[in-house]
C-alpha cells in the first residue's frame, strides 16, 4: 500500500461532509483510542462520517488507493478491529441518531450509537430490545456479532430483533437488506461479524420492558463455590424465560451493600433480572438466596436503564483486557471445578469469570436461520483478564488461556464471535459451524477483494 499523499487527502476532503483527521490533527489521538488499551495502532486517515454518503465516499476511497480498511462503531470490540495501522479508519460514531416508532414498536438506529443511546430513546415509550450490559458498547457491533443480554431469554438475540439493515457494500452501493429484500445478505449480516459491508442503519423489533425492572445482585463468599455454582446450574435450567441469572466470580469491588473485609476478596455473585410484573419476580428469585448464606444482596425494583449501566464502572476505558470464551449447552461439574480453579489464583483484581444464562427464546430458531448458529448454547462463559500496565501482560493473558484450554473439554460446540480476540483467527470457522461455508458464499458475492477484512474475518476463498 502506497503512502498517502497529500493530493489524495484534498481530493477526499472536497467531497466528504464529515471530519478527515490526520496524524498529528487535534482529536486524532482520541479518536484512533478504542476501549482495550492493548490497541495502540496509528491509521494514517481517519474519516469521521455523518451520514451514508459519507461513508461510500470512504468506501470509494478506501478502493481506489487500496487501502487497509477499519470500521469503528461504538470502539468496544474486544480485538481491536476498529483501529488499524497506516489505512482508512471509518469512524461512524458520529452518527448517532435514533427514531422510535412507539405504535410499531420499532426503532431505526444508526451505527455510531451506544447502548445508552438506543436504550434511553426506546425506554422513552417504556420499549427495549435485548442488547448487551454495557451501556457503552457499540450497537452496530454487538448486533452484528449476535447481541445478548437481560432480555434475550425472553426476546431473544439482538439479531433476532433485527428487522431490515441499510448497507453500503464494498462496491460502494446502497442497498437495502430484510427478509424481502437481498435476502442473502439480511442472513449473513445477523452473526457475520461485518464482512459482508457497512451498515449505516439498523431497524429493530422493540418490546414492553420495564421502565422499571426488579434485578440486583446477591454475593456469596467463595468458599461456597462449589454449592452455589452447582444450584445455580440446576436452576438456570428451568427457570422462566422472563427471568435472567448471570453468575460472575472475582474479587469483589467495594460495593457498599458488602462488609468492608469482604472488599478484595474472592466472591461468586449472581446478577438477575426479571423482565416482568415485579411481584412475581420476587417470588420467582427467593430459592436464589438459599443457595447458601450471603455476604450481602442489593436487589429492588429500578429502572432498566439504571441495571444496564450498573455494571459500567467495572468496564471502563483504558485497562488492558484479554478474552477467552466457550459455549456451553450445560454446566457441568467439570466445568465449574475448573471455574473454583482458576478463580483462586486470579493475576489481576479486575479479573473475573462470567456465565451468561441465555437459552430461552434464542434456543428456538433453527440453526441455520441466520449467520449465526451456536442456539445450543445455553450458556456463554467469558474469561475476562483485565489489568492495568503492560508489565502484567504475560501473566493475565497466560492466566486466561490456561483457564480456557481446562474448562474447553466441557464446552459445546461454536463460540460467540464478539469474543473472540485478534489472535484467534483458528477458531473463527469453529465459531460459525454449520453457517460457515454459506458465509464463505456470501463473502465472494459481496466482498471478493475482502476489503472488509479488519473483523473475525471470512476470506472469500
Amino acid at each position: 500500500m502506497k503512502p498517502l499523499e497529500h493530493a489524495m487527502i484534498d481530493e477526499f476532503k472536497t467531497h466528504f461532509r464529515g471530519e478527515a483527521l490526520l496524524p498529528g490533527d487535534a482529536g486524532y489521538d482520541e479518536v484512533r483510542q478504542i476501549w482495550n488499551a492493548m490497541i495502540d495502532r496509528r491509521p494514517a486517515l481517519i474519516a469521521r462520517c455523518v451520514s451514508t454518503e459519507d461513508v461510500v465516499q470512504a468506501v470509494g476511497f478506501a478502493r481506489k488507493h487500496n487501502l487497509l480498511v477499519s470500521i469503528r462503531g461504538g470502539g468496544h470490540n474486544i480485538a481491536g478491529n476498529a483501529v488499524c495501522d497506516d489505512g482508512l479508519m471509518i469512524d461512524l460514531s458520529l452518527m448517532k441518531n435514533v427514531q422510535v416508532d412507539p405504535k410499531a414498536r420499532r426503532a431505526t438506529v444508526e451505527p455510531g450509537c451506544t447502548l445508552a443511546d438506543f436504550d434511553a430513546a426506546a425506554q422513552a415509550h417504556g420499549l427495549a430490545t435485548p442488547l448487551g450490559i454495557n451501556s457503552t458498547t457499540g450497537v452496530a457491533g454487538l448486533t452484528l456479532g449476535g447481541g445478548f443480554g437481560w432480555l434475550s431469554r425472553k426476546y431473544g438475540m439482538t439479531i433476532d430483533n433485527l428487522l431490515s439493515a441499510h448497507v453500503v457494500t464494498a462496491e460502494g452501493r446502497q442497498v437495502h437488506a430484510s427478509a424481502t429484500e437481498h435476502e442473502d445478505l439480511f442472513w449473513g449480516l445477523r452473526g457475520g461479524g461485518g464482512n459482508l459491508g457497512i451498515v449505516t442503519s439498523f431497524e429493530f423489533q422493540l418490546h414492553p420492558v420495564g421502565p422499571d425492572v426488579l434485578s440486583g445482585l446477591i454475593v456469596f463468599p467463595f468458599d461456597q463455590a462449589k454449592s452455589v455454582l452447582t444450584q445455580f446450574a440446576r436452576f438456570t435450567e428451568t427457570m422462566a424465560d422472563e427471568l435472567a441469572v448471570w453468575m460472575v466470580t472475582r474479587k469483589a469491588p467495594p460495593l457498599p451493600f458488602l462488609p468492608a473485609e469482604v472488599h478484595g476478596k474472592e466472591i461468586v455473585a449472581l446478577a438477575l433480572c426479571y423482565a416482568g410484573d415485579p411481584s412475581l419476580g420476587k417470588k420467582l428469585i427467593e430459592p436464589l438466596r438459599r443457595f447458601g448464606t450471603a455476604h450481602g444482596e442489593h436487589i429492588g425494583v429500578q429502572p432498566y436503564m439504571a441495571w444496564q449501566q450498573a455494571f459500567d464502572p467495572l468496564l471502563t476505558r483504558g485497562a488492558r483486557n484479554y478474552w477467552k470464551s466457550h459455549n456451553f449447552s450445560k454446566l457441568s461439574d467439570g466445568a465449574i471445578d475448573a471455574v473454583i480453579q482458576y478463580v483462586g489464583t486470579l493475576p489481576s483484581p479486575q479479573c473475573e469469570i462470567f456465565v451468561a444464562a441465555i437459552g430461552g427464546q434464542t434456543a428456538r430458531v433453527a440453526p441455520e436461520a441466520m449467520a449465526y448458529s451456536s442456539r445450543d448454547a445455553n450458556y456463554v462463559m467469558n474469561v475476562h483478564a483485565r489489568w492495568e500496565g503492560a508489565t502484567n501482560d504475560e501473566a493475565c493473558i497466560a492466566w486466561a488461556r490456561e483457564f480456557f484450554a481446562a474448562s474447553q473439554p466441557f464446552a459445546s460446540g461454536g463460540a460467540y464471535i464478539n469474543f473472540l480476540t485478534q489472535d484467534e483467527t483458528d477458531r473463527i470457522a469453529f465459531a460459525y459451524g454449520a453457517t460457515y461455508n454459506r458465509l464463505v458464499e456470501l463473502k465472494k458475492k459481496y466482498d471478493p477483494t475482502n476489503l472488509f477484512r479488519m473483523n473475525q474475518n471470512v476470506r472469500p476463498v
